[in-house]
């Protein structure tokens, strides 16, 4: 089980990290995905994640303000997201892709989900 925490109201232009933590197994042999879902609206592609290996990918509309990372034992995962736009309210959702998943912007391909939390970026 995952579990996504971190989110809150924030400023438009603000930062905020969320954290991705798991019950029952460990990070290290997967792929961690952040994913989001805005309101009245169907859940994004994959916004970034941080494969087994240690590689990063970011869409285009996180590139440049999201940084995913985790602690050494990949007991957590981060999600720092700065210059926060009002276009990035949604509830974000951690998710993980057992190893040799094939397509990782494939939200098929992640077998555990964690319970969302809430962004919202207004004045």
């Amino acid at each position: 089980q995952l579990q996504a925490s971190g989110g809150g109201l924030v400023q438009p232009g603000g930062s905020l990290t969320l954290s991705c933590t798991a019950s029952g197994f460990t990070l290290d042999y997967y792929t961690i995905g952040w994913f989001r879902q805005a309101p009245g609206k169907e859940r994004e592609r994959v916004l970034c994640f941080v494969s087994d290996g240690g590689a990063t990918y970011y869409a285009d509309s996180v590139k440049g303000r999201f940084t995913i990372s985790s602690d050494n034992g990949k007991s957590t995962v981060y999600l720092q997201m700065n210059s926060l736009k009002p276009e990035d309210t949604a509830v974000y959702t951690c998710a993980a892709a057992p190893p040799y998943s094939s397509d990782l912007l494939d939200s098929d391909e992640y077998d555990y989900w964690g319970e969302g939390t809430q962004v919202t970026v207004s004045s």
